[in-house]
């Protein structure tokens, strides 16, 4: 089957949701946590955090995109303007390389029965055409370093370099050995 896609919205907002699931992807985050200052988005894992992610939505803000095969929501990647995230806001690593617009890659989350099969890549292909689309020029994530070729999901929530090389992205800089910022330009 083909992977398709869709912007969140509120017509999605039951697919996300499902997709999503109790735990609210992981750990209450409802994709939340680079929205939010670290003590907020302590203080509204779950419940607090799902109300403000669909108020969003509502709102109709640029929040991400979800991959479906079929009808069924398998994933999602969170892809806004990067001024829509604090978090990346007030971080020493992955500070701004340039004073150029860019729109932030900062989270991907993936049904577990889908996992480790090559989503990411094809899920950060779909990003790209959803901005080409909007007409952005930079697409930017910032994934984590494996430490080893076991890496938990949990730990794997902001993609790994090799998915965004398989997309086509390059790195642009690096502060951290473990944080790479990679780049696309459209």
């Amino acid at each position: 089957m083909e992977i398709s896609f869709k912007p969140l919205a509120p017509r999605t907002w039951n697919d996300f949701e499902s997709l999503f699931g109790e735990r609210g992807a992981c750990g209450g985050c409802w994709c939340m946590s680079w929205r939010l200052k670290r003590s907020d988005f302590e203080k509204r894992k779950g419940a607090k955090n799902k109300r403000a992610m669909r108020s969003l939505v509502e709102k109709k803000e640029q929040i991400g995109i979800l991959a479906y095969l079929g009808k069924i929501p398998v994933g999602w990647c969170a892809v806004a303007p990067r001024e829509n995230f604090l978090r990346l806001q007030n971080s020493k690593v992955l500070a701004r390389i340039d004073e150029e617009p860019v729109w932030s890659i900062t989270c991907f989350f993936i049904a577990k029965d889908f996992r480790r099969k090559g989503f990411s890549s094809q899920i950060l292909k779909g990003v790209i055409d959803f901005c080409r689309k909007k007409k952005v020029k930079i697409v930017e994530g910032y994934p984590a370093v494996p430490y080893n070729e076991n890496i938990p999901a949990a730990f794997a929530w902001t993609g790994i370099p090799s998915a965004f090389e398989k997309a086509g992205f390059k790195e642009a800089a690096r502060r951290s050995k473990s944080r790479p910022i990679m780049r696309y330009y459209l």
